[in-house]
């Protein structure tokens, strides 16, 4: 059989970082709050007869092979770790051919790494007849995604690529639960802008850095995720309410809190696109995922997405055209 999976990335708008265990049990409430936007990860997934594994990346041209699963366990090392990882684990009886495609830009901070997990975890789950939940999927991939980069992973970039739409992730000692928000999504896209600054980044250096003050018992990083778990059980309501101008505010306090955590999390380009913005419409903005680069995310007034998008372009960013992916995981068999 033939399989195709897909999955969406994700912008988050508050209560990052705290999504990572066990920063989340240090804060009462905590919650994450995302979207998925219509940017996806893609894979085909094929078996062969020889015992072969042929692995390709469409967006990074690159590709890798291997005579057969012994020979991929044993390699030192990979050209394309994602997938070399994820065969590791599900460890399929015969030879594939597993290509696959990201629509976001490398480092772009809109979670293609964890989208592009859930995808191909989706497809060799179906392949290798895994039965395992999508939540166990979930699971796994976070901790394959955790192998691969050394350093803990947040849960919260998975549950978009599993269920799209709007999420709340409450975080607690009994594990993650995902609430699906009911946003009016015309009102919302209608005041959303996506920007890729073109600079590449980390997340799990600056991620790690802060957690690990967190860790550490550095009071100032605690008092500021203390706001920021705040922030975002505040950015929950305001979306609930569809109350934009509180929405604003609250974006606003988590990017302030959030460069106070950690400096290196903006840029130059970053502050001059913040500032230029604002005199075009942008009430609020803030940098996607642990930042340093990569994507920024913009909340507008209605009827000045085009004027925002105009200076975003004059100093040097790319404007992503995205709207709220609705549907999360697709997984289609063929033959």
């Amino acid at each position: 059989m033939n399989i195709q999976a897909s999955s969406p990335c994700r912008v988050d708008l508050a209560g990052g970082t705290l999504d990572i265990w066990p920063l989340y049990l240090f804060h009462h409430s905590a919650v994450t709050v995302n979207f998925a936007v219509d940017r996806y990860t893609r894979c085909w997934l094929s078996p062969r007869q020889d015992g072969a594994i042929h692995l390709k990346s469409r967006d990074l041209g690159v590709s890798e092979s291997f005579p057969s699963l012994e020979a991929l366990l044993n390699a030192p090392k990979y050209r394309l770790p994602l997938t070399a990882w994820q065969l590791r684990f599900w460890q399929p009886t015969m030879g594939v051919d597993l290509e696959t495609l990201s629509e976001a830009p490398a480092g772009a901070g809109i979670s293609g790494s964890s989208s592009l997990m859930i995808t191909v975890a989706s497809a060799l789950n179906k392949l290798t007849k895994g039965g395992h939940s999508l939540e166990k999927v979930r699971e796994i991939a976070q901790n394959i995604e955790a192998q691969i980069i050394q350093v803990p992973t947040g849960c919260q970039d998975y549950y978009p690529a599993m269920y799209g739409g709007v999420s709340a992730m409450e975080m607690g000692p009994a594990g993650i639960r995902r609430v699906g928000l009911d946003v009016n999504l015309a009102e919302f896209e209608a005041r959303i802008v996506l920007a890729y600054t073109g600079e590449p980044r980390n997340s799990g250096i600056n991620n790690w850095d802060v957690m690990k003050k967190h860790i550490d018992g550095d009071k100032r990083v605690h008092r500021a995720f203390a706001e920021i778990s705040a922030i975002a059980n505040g950015v929950r309501g305001a979306l609930a309410k569809s109350d934009w101008d509180e929405l604003a505010t609250l974006i606003r306090a988590e990017w302030s809190h959030r460069k106070k955590n950690a400096p290196g999390i903006t840029t130059p380009l970053i502050d001059r696109l913040v500032k230029t913005t604002a005199r075009a419409g942008a009430r609020a903005a803030k940098v996607c995922g642990a930042g340093g680069g990569g994507c920024v995310f913009f909340l507008v007034e209605p009827g000045t997405k085009q004027k925002v998008q105009a200076v975003i372009e004059r100093e040097g960013a790319q404007v992503l055209d995205v709207r709220v992916a609705a549907r999360g995981v697709q997984v289609r068999v063929q033959g």
